[in-house]
């Protein structure tokens, strides 16, 4: 009985200090909140930080040219990092694409691949392919 106590007290222990220090964390980011950071309150609004009132404890957020909103600082959920545009990092690169003709793909004579429109006529398909290519090979179909 004493040991089924000591592992219960043991689990909520560990269990209190992860939220702990997820709490921490929360509260560390909080405090280093500056003008210029895009963020996303609890309630899923997003936005840039303008202002940061330290007396008051509240955040001015600008969600839309010219829209500034008032939070308290404990409704800043998460810090959200900028999008990366698409066309900085693939100039330059450009798609490769293979053509060849490689074992397992289903293709007909004039390279037309065929691709079945859902999972009942995929069996067919493969048998048909595989029947050509006993043909090709010479085999005969002694069924």
């Amino acid at each position: 009985m004493i040991i089924l106590f000591v592992v219960l007290a043991g689990l909520m222990f560990f269990m209190s200090a992860r939220s702990r220090k997820q709490q921490r964390a929360q509260q560390e980011f909080r405090s280093q909140l500056a003008p210029g950071q895009e963020v996303m309150t609890g309630s899923g609004l997003f936005g840039t930080v303008v202002e940061v009132d330290e007396a008051s404890d509240t955040v001015t957020i600008e969600s839309s040219p010219g829209t500034q909103t008032r939070w308290l600082r404990a409704a800043i959920a998460k810090r959200v990092d900028t999008p990366v545009e698409e066309g900085s990092e693939t100039d330059g690169e450009t798609d490769v694409t293979d053509e060849s003709g490689e074992t397992g793909t289903i293709t007909s004579g004039d390279g037309h691949v065929d691709v079945p429109d859902d999972l009942s006529s995929l069996d067919t398909a493969q048998r048909e392919y595989r029947e050509q290519q006993r043909r090709e090979d010479g085999e005969t179909d002694s069924k």
